[in-house]
């Protein structure tokens, strides 16, 4: 255990760090900080936390920087994660309030998340097994021609113009649509094909070729989207970042949409905001990174997870103030539209 004195020195090591970009001396830290000791003392305590590894010397006769294990003590025991000023929570809520549709929110909300943080954010779209059909729209285009829109609990919305078999009146399309949402009204995209199964035979013999070429529209259309998606922007706030492994390898990471996804973590909790920091990363490319994480949803539904990546010196009150306050906005979109 790290005793209140000693994490006090560790906490003003990491804070000079990661504003400095330069190893912290025991007399830099007895000037800039109030710790109420001396700089012998002060030299005493970084002599334990490099001992027990939280700090680390990288050249002789410099001072210390955090190692992977410091930036964790550090996290862990932070008293408070930095909150947003009025200025910052309202641009963000003017901003995400703006989006149409979901798509919207996704881009919005990465490339806000990007500018708050100078970081790189990553997005996850809600993923279709926490969907569910809000409504099922058919838009008569000409005699053989209409307009599929499925709109789902989550804001996404799949339109597709489709090609009739035969001429068909508007007033059968009325009652084919009436079926279609009477039957998916509320039900889960992954249970889609199970109800609409028998609806064929539920309607009249000349419906039937209508029925048939709509449903097979309405599950490719599950098939499409079943893959979940992220995205990610802020690429060039990397330039500048002091990584432990190549810009490249990280480059590559992030193409990788697998590899994000495990980035982002699973946790059923809404409210958890993870941090994963170098080491603790299972790919070795982003070793030199951590990871900041935080669920987003409908009511206390989680439907995705959002982040940013960045180098391990990063502002971690800051960062994890900005994403989890950008994820409960988004959360607040969703569950009002």
């Amino acid at each position: 255990m790290v005793d209140d004195r000693k994490l006090a020195v560790l906490r003003a090591i990491v804070e000079d760090y990661v504003s400095t970009n330069e190893p912290v001396g025991s007399k830099a830290l007895a000037d800039r900080h109030n710790l109420g000791v001396s700089p012998a003392t002060i030299r005493n305590d970084m002599a334990v936390l490099e001992e027990q590894g939280y700090i680390a010397q990288p050249h002789t006769s410099a001072g210390r920087v955090p190692t992977d294990k410091g930036y964790r003590l550090f996290v862990d025991r932070l008293s408070q994660v930095k909150p947003l000023s009025s200025a910052e929570r309202k641009a963000i809520e003017s901003f995400l309030a703006g989006a149409v549709d979901i798509d919207d929110v996704v881009m919005r909300t990465v490339r806000l998340l990007a500018q708050l943080t100078r970081q790189v954010a990553v997005v996850q779209y809600p993923t279709l097994t926490h969907s569910t059909v809000r409504h099922v729209e058919l838009v008569p285009l000409s005699e053989r021609r209409l307009m599929f829109v499925l709109i789902t609990n989550t804001g996404r919305v799949e339109q597709r113009v489709v090609e009739l078999p035969n001429v068909v009146d508007e007033q059968r399309v009325a009652h084919l649509r009436a079926m279609l949402n009477a039957s998916l009204d509320g039900c889960g995209l992954t249970s889609v094909p199970d109800k609409v199964a028998d609806l064929p035979e539920r309607l009249p013999t000349e419906d039937r070729p209508l029925a048939a070429t709509i449903l097979s529209v309405l599950l490719e259309s599950l098939v499409d989207r079943h893959d979940e998606k992220i995205v990610f922007a802020g690429a060039a706030n990397l330039a500048g970042a002091d990584f432990t492994v190549g810009l490249r390898d990280v480059l590559e990471a992030l193409e990788e949409q697998v590899v994000l996804m495990r980035l982002l973590g699973e946790t059923s909790d809404l409210s958890a905001l993870t941090v994963r920091i170098g080491s603790e990363n299972p790919y070795t490319g982003l070793q030199g990174t951590s990871i900041v994480a935080a669920g987003y949803g409908s009511g206390d539904k989680q439907l995705a997870r959002l982040g940013v990546l960045g180098p391990t010196r990063m502002d971690y009150p800051v960062t994890m103030g900005a994403v989890r306050a950008v994820a409960r906005y988004v959360s607040q979109i969703l569950a009002a539209s």
